[in-house]
């Protein structure tokens, strides 16, 4: 590893600048950045978002890390983003290597470069980050030389599609695990590097906290099945097991938020008030493989608002969570900052909130301060029928009452969010999107005495993802999932009385076919995700980049010789015995809980049984498994306290 400072790359990359499009991205120098003395530090991380700045900058997760990272006087973290195509043809003429945005240093030149995948379709950015940083794409090929690529993020819980590409992966919250990293890397380095690259490797894996996939052995069955997933060295657990940040008040950050010097996707300061989610969605992986809930409290809250704002300068302060209304003293929490900031032209926003946690009293809380914008909710399914079967249990009576409660109050434009190809799905659950919709806007007229009354209806298609329910469930194949689209868009603009008051968005199946390809595929999807990188891919994630065509001619290509194809990873369903390409990563759930429900949900569509998983905030416990798997526990409110308003200077 280097231990002399790299060279800036700044003075060789200025004078090019101008040939690309958004040349500020590249610049670094943000309100609240970090740049160190690089030999006064011992370990060395570079940390990316693989896609654009204007998308990977507001990325919480990076953030957090970057400054849990920068606090230790001996580490330092500098951050890279993926770069525009114009840029890497730039980049590659001048032989200007993939460059961190706050020192403009080799990323090469680092310990660790780590990722953080939030979708699996960044997965092609990373490659040409591996490949313009000098770093052999396949980890079998790297050197002590190499950085150690780590990824991280929602993706990272089945990472075997790149377990070629990457040398190690984490499973959950990276507050405590990032530092445990930097320790092991440190004392290795303290004793001389004895071993190599290949003993630090071993000494992350057998950790027990960190998965390093050249440690496990794939073997599969003549029919294309995984037979099993065995370590291949002693003492490398047979299962990894995520981490869980118990303590959420002992980490208030972002403190220092970074402040973007281009436009980003989102121009806010965001809170995270708290994090998992025990509601149940059958189809949600976000909530259940960041269980158990664990909240802020009300203090630690105030606090990381006054203290972002002060810091930053928004004038927009988001309270994130997978289900922010859920939160126990949300109220309070509203009450409290809306009164705080009273004629400082700071507003508060919430993400989508669940129909049958909106309340009008917490609605105007949060518009008191700024602009009325739209609410947005997420029914998810069309029909009755198709909200049991995924436990999202909202009746229509439910939310024709809500949104006429925000119609009567003033709103003029409510968005509702639903998914196409849920298992089970039927074209009449879809088509009763625009029964509902209908529904809505006549509400809204009748209650407000108005007609500028809209509803936005916006659609994503479903994907199956690991360690849920549904993990086992078929995919809808594109040509389905759009003609359903297609009829219900016919539906909805045939309707004279109504139909100009309902927008109409939505995602065609091909993005989301080669998406589940990438959430279920195994080691054998690698060779598809290189073609394609090779073929040209870059920011998969981004309509006008993706090429459906350019994924399904790699993986014609590439799987049949492997006895699978793209229809074999999406369109077909799972057997119980199946072992599963994440089966050896464990996020705490216990697969036969998983498989019960998954049971109930198919009960539940054929009328056989109507089972109802409830919230075990407020219930007892049902067995999920992460609690007792995990040692950890729900940790809620109300704690009775109240957010002071702060004292005039």
């Amino acid at each position: 590893m280097v231990v002399s400072a790299p060279a800036s790359l700044f003075p060789r990359l200025e004078p090019l600048l101008p040939t690309v499009s958004k040349p500020i991205q590249y610049v670094g120098g943000e309100l609240n950045s970090t740049v160190k003395d690089w030999s006064s530090t011992e370990v060395r991380w570079a940390l990316m978002y693989p896609d654009a700045y204007e998308v990977g900058l507001p990325n919480q997760g990076v953030q957090i890390l970057y400054e849990v990272l920068n606090e230790r006087d001996w580490i330092v973290a500098e951050r890279t983003y993926a770069v525009w195509p114009d840029m890497e043809q730039v980049m590659r003429e001048h032989g200007i290597p993939q460059f961190t945005v706050d020192g403009h240093r080799p990323v090469r030149a680092f310990d660790v470069l780590g990722l953080s995948f939030s979708t699996e379709l960044g997965y092609t950015n990373m490659l040409t980050a591996l490949d313009l940083a000098g770093i052999p794409l396949h980890a079998a090929d790297r050197t002590d030389e190499d950085p150690v690529v780590l990824a991280g993020g929602h993706a990272a819980f089945n990472p075997e599609p790149i377990a070629d590409f990457i040398d190690a992966a984490v499973l959950g919250d990276g507050e405590e695990v990032v530092l445990a990293i930097s320790e092991v890397i440190r004392e290795f380095r303290a004793e001389g590097s004895p071993g190599g690259r290949d003993e630090l490797l071993r000494r992350l894996a057998v950790s027990g906290g960190v998965y390093v996939p050249r440690f496990y052995d794939v073997s599969y069955l003549p029919t294309g099945e995984i037979a099993a997933v065995v370590p291949n060295r002693p003492g490398v657990p047979a299962r990894v097991r995520k981490h869980t940040l118990m303590d959420l008040d002992a980490w208030p950050y972002p403190a220092k938020p970074l402040v973007p010097l281009a436009e980003t996707v989102h121009e806010r300061f965001s809170v995270e008030i708290f994090r998992g989610c025990t509601r149940g969605c059958r189809f949600c992986q976000a909530g259940m493989i960041t269980r158990p809930v664990r909240e802020r409290s009300i203090q630690t809250i105030g606090d990381m608002v006054e203290n972002g704002i002060r810091k930053s300068g928004f004038e927009e302060v988001g309270l994130l969570s997978l289900s922010s209304a859920d939160h126990t003293e949300i109220g309070e929490v509203a009450k409290g900052l809306a009164d705080r900031y009273e004629g400082q032209n700071v507003s508060l926003s919430l993400p989508s909130t669940r129909v049958d946690a909106f309340n009008i009293t917490l609605a105007n809380e949060f518009s008191r301060n700024g602009r009325r914008s739209g609410l947005t909710f997420a029914p998810e399914g069309g029909s009755e029928r198709m909200r049991r079967v995924i436990n999202k249990m909202v009746t229509e009576e439910d939310l024709i009452r809500t949104v006429a409660t925000a119609y009567g109050n003033g709103w003029r434009q409510v968005k509702l969010y639903f998914m196409c190809g849920l298992p089970t799905e039927t074209d009449e659950d879809v088509l009763a999107i625009a029964s509902l919709a209908q529904r809505v806007i006549a509400k809204g007229r009748e209650v407000s005495g108005r007609n500028d009354i809209r509803c936005t209806v916006s659609i994503g298609g479903f994907v199956p993802k690991p360690h849920t329910p549904f993990q086992w469930a078929a995919q809808l194949d594109p040509s389905t999932t759009d003609d359903r689209l297609a009829k219900l868009r016919e539906l909805v603009r045939a309707d004279k009385k109504y139909g100009r008051a309902i927008g109409f968005r939505y995602h065609d199946g091909e993005p989301g076919s080669i998406e589940g390809l990438l959430s279920r595929g195994d080691r054998r999807v690698g060779a598809v995700i290189e073609q394609v990188w090779r073929d040209g891919g870059r920011f998969d994630g981004w309509s006008e980049h993706f090429s459906y065509a350019r994924w399904t001619a790699a993986a014609a290509a590439v799987l049949p010789a492997l006895g699978v194809s793209l229809e074999w990873f999406t369109t077909r369903e799972r057997g119980y015995d199946e072992v599963l390409p994440w089966d050896h990563l464990d996020s705490g759930l216990d697969k036969d809980w998983l498989w019960a429900d998954w049971e109930d949900a198919l009960a539940v569509a054929d009328g056989s049984a109507d089972v109802e998983v409830e919230d075990c905030r407020w219930t007892p416990c049902y067995d999920c498994g992460v609690c007792p798997e995990l040692g950890t526990e729900t940790q809620i409110g109300p704690t009775g306290r109240q957010l002071l308003p702060l004292s005039v200077v």
